[in-house]
Parts: C-alpha cells; sequence; structure tokens
C-alpha cells in the first residue's frame, strides 16, 4: 500500500521523522513509517525506514527505496533553485566555479567571497547567472527564490544533520522578517546559510536585508546617508536595533539628534524652576496644541541619526622601499644623427611620444653626427643660408 501511495501522502516533520496518510484526503500528518539522516554530501541525504514497521526483507527494501525516491524528489522540488543553478553545458569558466561555491553554500555567500570569480564573469557569465536568478547585491549574493519558508526549514533540517546535531533545528517562524539574538555566541554560517544573515544583534532574512543596503547607497550623499524609519520597518525592529546593525554592516554613526537632546536634558541644573516654567506654559498652549492636534493627526517622526558609509575595499598600503621591484633604468635621450641645416626636438628617442607643440627652447638644430665634430663643409653651407635670411628680412623690411 505504500509502495502505491502519491508523493503527496508523504511528509518531512521538522524534528526529521518521514510521515505518511493513507487517506490522501484527510489533513492530518499521518503516522511516521521513517526518518531523514546524514547522507554522503550536504544535498543528499538518506532516508531511512523505521526497524519498528512490522514488514517482510522484501516489502522493507521496496519501501525503503520508495522512501528515497520521494526524499530526492522533495528536496529538487524545494530546493530546485540549486539544482538549476549548475545544471547545463552552458556554463563555463569563471561562471561555472562561481555556480558550484554558490550551490556550496546553500545559495547564499558573501560577495567578498567571491571578489576573485566576479571581474573574470564577463556580460556572458552576468547574464547567465541572472537567468538563473542569482543576485549580485553590494554585500550578499544570494538567490530571492530560496526564502520561501518550505525552503528555509529544509536548508536547517539539512544543516542540523550535516553538523551532527539533533533535530528539529533551529529556524525562525514561517514568514518572520528577522529575529533578535541574545546569544553572542551565536553560529552566523548557519543563519547566513537558512537565509537569515546576522547582522548586530539581528539575523534578518536576506531580501529585506540586500533592500535596507541598496536604500543605504541610493541615498548616501558626500559619503554620508541618514537612517530612515522604514528600514526599521523592513527589518522589523526599533530604532535602537537598526543603529546596531547599520553598525555591524561597517557604518559609522556621526551625528544623533536623539542622543544630543538628551544630553542637553541633562545639565538642567534648577529641575523644580525648570518644572514650575514648563507646567506655565503647557497651561498657556494647551488649547492651541489641541487645535494643532485636530488638524495633524500623524505625530511628527523624530529625526533619525546619521552615518558615515563604509569604505568598499580596504585602503592600498603602500610597500615599503625594499619591498617595490627595482624599475629597469631608461636608456639616456641622445639625438639621432641627421643632415646639418634639419631641426629635431629634443625629446628621447626611447619614449615613443608624438612631439606636441614646440618652442624655441624644446628643439635645437642638428648639425650632423652625435659623436663626431661639427664638419666644415656643414658649416660652410649654414653660413650663405643665414645670409640669405637676414638679407631677405633688411629688404622686406
Amino acid at each position: 500500500m505504500i509502495t502505491k501511495s502519491d508523493d503527496k501522502q508523504f511528509k518531512l516533520a521538522d524534528d526529521g521523522q518521514i510521515l505518511w496518510q493513507q487517506d490522501p484526503t484527510n489533513p492530518l500528518p499521518g503516522i511516521p513509517i521513517g526518518h531523514i539522516a546524514k547522507g554522503e554530501s550536504l544535498l543528499k541525504p538518506k532516508a531511512l525506514l523505521l526497524e519498528s514497521l512490522p514488514l517482510s526483507e522484501e516489502d522493507r527494501g521496496v519501501i525503503a527505496e520508495k522512501l528515497q525516491q520521494w526524499m530526492d524528489l522533495h528536496l529538487h522540488l524545494n530546493l530546485e533553485p540549486l539544482f538549476r543553478l549548475v545544471g547545463g553545458d552552458d556554463l563555463t569558466g569563471a561562471a561555472k566555479d562561481f555556480a558550484a561555491r554558490l550551490q556550496a553554500s546553500l545559495g547564499i555567500m558573501p560577495r567578498d567571497a567571491l571578489e576573485d570569480l566576479i571581474p573574470s564573469l564577463g556580460e556572458e557569465g552576468r547574464k547567465l547567472l541572472r537567468d538563473r536568478k542569482v543576485r549580485l547585491g553590494p554585500v550578499l549574493v544570494f538567490m530571492p527564490e530560496l526564502n520561501k519558508p518550505a525552503a528555509v526549514r529544509l536548508r536547517a533540517i539539512l544543516l542540523t544533520l550535516w553538523a551532527d546535531k539533533t533535530l528539529p533545528a533551529e529556524a525562525p517562524k514561517d514568514g518572520m522578517v528577522s529575529l533578535s539574538v541574545v546569544d553572542k555566541n551565536v553560529d552566523a554560517d548557519y543563519y547566513r546559510s537558512i537565509g537569515y544573515p546576522v547582522f548586530g544583534p539581528r539575523a534578518i532574512r536576506v531580501d529585506m536585508l540586500d533592500r535596507v543596503i541598496c536604500s543605504v547607497y541610493d541615498g548616501a550623499k558626500e559619503g554620508k546617508f541618514k537612517a530612515e524609519h522604514k528600514m526599521a520597518e523592513w527589518l522589523g525592529c526599533n530604532i535602537l536595533d537598526l543603529y546596531a546593525v547599520l553598525t555591524a554592516m561597517g557604518h559609522t554613526l556621526i551625528h544623533d539628534p536623539a542622543a544630543e537632546k538628551a544630553a542637553a536634558a541633562v545639565e538642567v541644573v534648577d529641575a523644580p524652576v525648570v518644572e514650575a516654567v514648563v507646567a506655565e506654559v503647557a497651561v498657556e498652549v494647551a488649547p492651541q496644541a489641541a487645535e494643532e492636534k485636530k488638524e495633524d493627526a500623524k505625530p511628527a517622526r523624530p529625526e533619525l541619526a546619521t552615518f558615515r558609509l563604509r569604505r568598499s575595499r580596504p585602503a592600498q598600503v603602500a610597500k615599503p622601499r625594499e619591498d617595490r621591484p627595482e624599475r629597469p633604468a631608461l636608456p639616456r635621450a641622445r639625438t639621432r644623427p641627421c643632415d646639418a641645416g634639419q631641426w629635431r626636438p629634443a625629446q628621447a628617442v626611447h619614449d615613443g611620444r608624438l612631439p606636441g607643440r614646440r618652442g624655441r627652447r624644446d628643439r635645437r638644430p642638428c648639425l650632423g653626427p652625435i659623436d663626431g665634430a661639427l664638419p666644415q663643409t656643414a658649416f660652410i653651407r649654414a653660413i650663405p643660408q643665414s645670409s640669405r635670411i637676414l638679407r631677405s628680412l633688411f629688404y622686406s623690411s
């Protein structure tokens, strides 16, 4: 009966048990008949049949094979983007290595870990990765299709089994944007691999995190940006946690209006006098405030802090003088030999640059060979030429 069951009659529970429902129309999960176990690789777990089932050896082998087939199909259906990533023969070179690394990391990696391959992708490699729904974000490279709750839970189960830990796996609830990470020793790689990278005190779903990162860089001016209330709404956290997340990304808080107001309030010396003045002013402005409240139903949101953008890449450190490679000595500039009376720019023969507009200081008469003395014939030939020019200038004036 189990061997003839449809795939929808099986279900993988969070604790690793494989459940079977005899009636396909029954919404209840069914009874356990097997469990998932660590396999030869992360994406190839085993489906083992429970030893307590009263089955013959022949039926046990057939049902075990059925469970393994269902498990392989279940993985390919819920993690289809991962298997599609390396499928096909069109990926070559850097794009193929890129896809293999991304699949081994369950579809999400820091961009810095792939920086050696990204310049070699080329336009064709980038297009092939875009066709496979790969998102090259400013901080993370990920696949948005894997943010579905079923894919998140399944990746959590696979990682827990691969690490030889007991199920159920630790995972956020379905649809949760972020969750608070209280333990400082939390496994950040685990949360990133299931699609919830850890920044500061929170593990954030990667699509919402990418939205905040893009908003930060799009709104930055002169290397600075201002935090916005919508960022906290996207992350599902309060303003202080938002500041902690932005700081964990590498940005520096440089101006916080709320902190300045709090510091100014502490400097108050005579508190009773201030309270009396405040109470008197409150009585006078109460009617006016009531009118303004009617006109303006929504309260004004406080101004948030300003941050300085982190450096995208570490600054290049100058090499010490002894570590620098010695440059080859260039040959000295010399003038080529030419006929007497010709003019030639005074530049090196070896550099190959085209001469620009030349002034009189940049040119010299070439009267003969470099190493030889001035020939007498060249000198005699130069005298009548110069005297002829002088005579023409004299009579023309």
